[in-house]
């Protein structure tokens, strides 16, 4: 598995990080931090203010989503963390 970080441009809707077509191919999970902390995500360093979200999907589907975050308005940087 394969977590983005996503850090959301100001002002953007988080909602628009990725089109609902992409979310449903690739089963991507988006969720804020409490949402991750929830299901025991833990070790994902404080946003410091900012609005982020966090993208949970399959190794197999890295590049997909590496690709739509990259052309997403809505998404002002994002790093990726390997999960085991």
């Amino acid at each position: 598995m394969v977590v983005f970080e996503v850090f959301v441009a100001p002002g953007a809707d988080p909602s628009q990080i990725l089109r609902e077509e992409t979310c449903r191919e690739t089963q991507a999970q988006i969720m804020t931090l409490a949402d991750a902390q929830k299901l025991g995500l833990r070790g994902v360093p404080d946003p410091g203010g900012k609005e982020v979200r966090l993208i949970l999907v399959k190794r197999q589907y890295l590049n997909w989503i590496h690709r739509s975050l990259e052309m997403s308005d809505a998404v002002a940087k994002f790093r990726v963390h390997e999960v085991d």
